[in-house]
C-alpha cells in the first residue's frame, strides 16, 4: 500500500513569513505533521517563486509574489517531499525567479515538477518509486503569466493534447499516473464545464487521479470511472489580513491510497491563517456536509451552469470598466483624432491579454459577453 498526500497553495507572507524567518516552523505546521509523517510521499504547490535579493517584478494584472529559500526549509520540516511549480505566479520575477527557485530546490534536495528553464524542461513528468511501485506525476497550469516557451523559463501549460501524450508516455513507465492542475476561477467554489470535460478526459486516457488547486477556496470532487477528480483543494497556507473567517481560510489535504489496482482517498480538512497564523485540522464530519452540497451541484449540469451564470453576473462590473470607456460614434471619433486619451495602459492591456489567454478567465469572459448581448438586445 502506498500513501500520497497532495496539498494546495503555499505562499509564505505576512505572519507566516515572520514565523518562517525565525525558524518557528512548528507554529505553522505542527497539526499536519502527523499526517505527512504517516504518508510515503507529500506534494504541495509552491505558489511564490524563490528570489534571492530584490528581483524585478514582471508587468501583470494582480500581485507579484515571492519568497526566499527558507520556505523550502519549512516545507521539508513539515514533511513535504515535492513542490509543484506550474502556477500563475511562478514567473512573477521573470527568469531570475525561475532560476533561483530551481536552484533552491536542487540544493535542498526537494523534488519539483511542472517548471523549468524552457518548455521542454517544464513539461517533463516526474517519476518516483515508492515501495517498488513507480508513480508518474504530471503538473500543468492554465495560461496566465508564467508559461514557459522554447527559449524562456516558466511553467508547463495545460493543453489536453499535450497532456494526452504525457499521460500516454507516463503509462509506459509508471504503475500509476497522477495529474496535478492549477486552474479555475478565483473565489468560485465550483469547476467550469470545461474543467470537468478536460479532467475527465485525463482519466479517459489513463490518469489514475486528477487534482486541482488555484481558486483560493475549496471545491468539490467526483469519482469518474472509478478514479477520483478533485476540483479544488483551497489554500494550504496563505496569510492575508483582509481574509479572515471566509472560504479563503478553509481547505483540505487529499490522501491518495494505492493498493494494487485499487485507489481510495481521504479528505483532511483544516482552517488556515485565521485568527492565528497556523494550519489547524477541523472536524471532518462538519466539513463533509459542506463539500457534499457542492458535489451535488457538480453532478447536475444544469444547476452548475446556473450557479456559474449567477457568479458571472455578480462580477460584470469588472469587465464594464475595461471595455466601456467610449461607446458612441462621437467619443470614438474624438479618440481617433487624439482628442481623448488612450485608456489602454500596459496594465490594462495585460488584463485584456489575461482574459483572452487564460482558460478560466476566458470561460467567465465569454459568458459575460453573452449575458451582456442578451441584456442589450433581448430585453
Amino acid at each position: 500500500m502506498e500513501k500520497i498526500i497532495i496539498a494546495g497553495d503555499f505562499v509564505p507572507q505576512n505572519r507566516i513569513s515572520a514565523l518562517i524567518e525565525t525558524g518557528n516552523f512548528s507554529d505553522v505546521f505542527s497539526d499536519i505533521v502527523p499526517i505527512t509523517s504517516e504518508s510515503d510521499y507529500n506534494i504541495i504547490n509552491l505558489e511564490a517563486p524563490i528570489v534571492s535579493g530584490e528581483g524585478i517584478p514582471i508587468i501583470k494584472n494582480g500581485p507579484n509574489l515571492k519568497t526566499n529559500a527558507l520556505a523550502i526549509d519549512a516545507l521539508k520540516w513539515a514533511g513535504f517531499n515535492c513542490v509543484t511549480l506550474a502556477n500563475n505566479h511562478f514567473y512573477d520575477y521573470g527568469e531570475k525567479g525561475v532560476r533561483d527557485t530551481l536552484t533552491a530546490c536542487r540544493e535542498r534536495c526537494i523534488d519539483y515538477v511542472g517548471a523549468g528553464l524552457n518548455l521542454a524542461e517544464a513539461s517533463q513528468t516526474l517519476y518516483k518509486e515508492i515501495h517498488g511501485k513507480t508513480f508518474g506525476i504530471i503538473n500543468c497550469c492554465e495560461h496566465e503569466y508564467s508559461i514557459a516557451t522554447e527559449n524562456s523559463g516558466g511553467s508547463n501549460p495545460i493543453n489536453p493534447i499535450q497532456q494526452y501524450h504525457a499521460i500516454s508516455e507516463a503509462k509506459k513507465h509508471a504503475d500509476h499516473v497522477i495529474v496535478i492542475c492549477h486552474g479555475g476561477i478565483e473565489y468560485f467554489q465550483y469547476p467550469t464545464s470545461r474543467m470537468i470535460e478536460w479532467y475527465r478526459f485525463f482519466i479517459d486516457v489513463g490518469a489514475d487521479a486528477v487534482i486541482n488547486h488555484h481558486q483560493h477556496c475549496y471545491s468539490g470532487y467526483e469519482i469518474y470511472k472509478g478514479k477520483p477528480i478533485f476540483y479544488g483543494l483551497g489554500n494550504l497556507c496563505f496569510d492575508r489580513s483582509d481574509k479572515r473567517n471566509s472560504s479563503w481560510n478553509k481547505g483540505y489535504l487529499v490522501e491518495l491510497i494505492f493498493e494494487g489496482d485499487q485507489i481510495s482517498y481521504n479528505l483532511i480538512p483544516y482552517i488556515q491563517c485565521g485568527e492565528k497564523p497556523e494550519i489547524r485540522r477541523i472536524n471532518p464530519q462538519i466539513f463533509s456536509a459542506c463539500i457534499n452540497s457542492i458535489n451535488e451541484i457538480i453532478r447536475e449540469e444544469k444547476r452548475l451552469a446556473s450557479v456559474f451564470d449567477d457568479f458571472v453576473r455578480s462580477k460584470d462590473f469588472e469587465y464594464d470598466m475595461i471595455f466601456l470607456p467610449y461607446n458612441c460614434k462621437i467619443l470614438k471619433k474624438l479618440y481617433r483624432y487624439n482628442i481623448l486619451p488612450n485608456f489602454f495602459t500596459k496594465y490594462k492591456l495585460s488584463r485584456v491579454r489575461d482574459l483572452l489567454s487564460c482558460e478560466s478567465h476566458n470561460d467567465k469572459f465569454k459568458l459575460y459577453i453573452m449575458q451582456l448581448y442578451n441584456k442589450q438586445y433581448f430585453r
